[in-house]
């Protein structure tokens, strides 16, 4: 896999230097002790520390270890298209999960691509047979052009130019978003408001012209939470809740919440 470089205004190819990536322009990225490279530059984070924090990143994976959204992970790895040998990427990967799924049922390549420092070092360290990257996919992808059978998506930002030009022609994208009802019974009871919220539609629309839509999966689950599964999935779901809510979090004793999602599987268009 060619990986590029994230210079403004370079994307020359990087080459392995020992512990190092290095373009031809002397651009260089250290390998992290797991294996991960940090290809994010300055200009490209709003913050200080992008993305997912470490404490988001644990409360998704103590989710999953005690069952949650588990079949949701295995369920969407059953419709990503892959076969042995392709390269598959998944875009805003968190801790790895789902590209670690496609990769245990398909035999393809695992590569994730993540802003958060944690979540990549956190994908790395669960699953270090897979390729991981931090970097800004909503500026650029650090990949040669047609580089991946699939493109992984699962409820994060979608940067449809970019998707097109790394997937090949005979390629897939696979859109994930959340459904009208996920966590309906949660934002009721916490953010005050239960309203579903349409999000397929609008991604479908992002996605045109360069993508066709040839497919699409509800998933549904249901899972009875006590209170430290509540503020876990808060915390994985939320960058962080007002003062006023608070106290509905602390009255929150245990709850029965719907985990659904919206697959959408596109080809590139003609």
């Amino acid at each position: 896999m060619t990986l590029l470089c994230s210079v403004r205004g370079c994307r020359l190819p990087l080459a392995r230097d020992e512990r190092r990536l290095v373009c031809p322009r002397a651009h260089a990225f250290d390998v992290a002790r797991r294996g991960y490279v940090n290809l994010l530059q300055p200009q490209d984070r709003r913050s200080a520390h992008p993305g997912d924090s470490a404490e988001a990143v644990e409360a998704r994976a103590r989710l999953r270890r005690g069952g949650v959204e588990r079949a949701l992970v295995d369920a969407t790895a059953a419709l990503v298209p892959a076969r042995p040998g392709d390269a598959v990427l998944d875009v805003g990967c968190g801790d790895g999960a789902h590209v670690a799924a496609v990769a245990a049922r398909t035999g393809c390549d695992g590569y994730g691509l993540d802003i958060s420092v944690p979540a990549v070092d956190a994908a790395a360290k669960a699953h270090p047979e897979q390729h991981w990257v931090v970097a800004n996919a909503d500026r650029f992808l650090p990949y040669a052009d047609a580089s991946f059978a699939a493109v992984l998506s699962v409820t994060a930002r979608v940067n449809a130019a970019e998707f097109r030009r790394v997937i090949r022609d005979d390629g897939a994208l696979v859109v994930v978003v959340p459904a009208a009802d996920d966590l309906v019974e949660l934002r009721a009871a916490v953010l005050g408001e239960g309203i579903a919220r349409e999000r397929a539609e609008r991604v479908i629309d992002a996605c045109a012209p360069a993508f066709a839509l040839v497919r699409r999966e509800g998933l549904r689950g249901r899972a009875r939470l006590d209170p430290t599964g509540v503020a876990d999935v808060l915390t994985a779901s939320y960058r962080g809740l007002r003062t006023s809510q608070q106290p509905r979090v602390a009255a929150v004793e245990a709850l029965a919440v719907t985990f659904a999602r919206d697959v959408l599987i596109f080809r590139p268009a003609a």
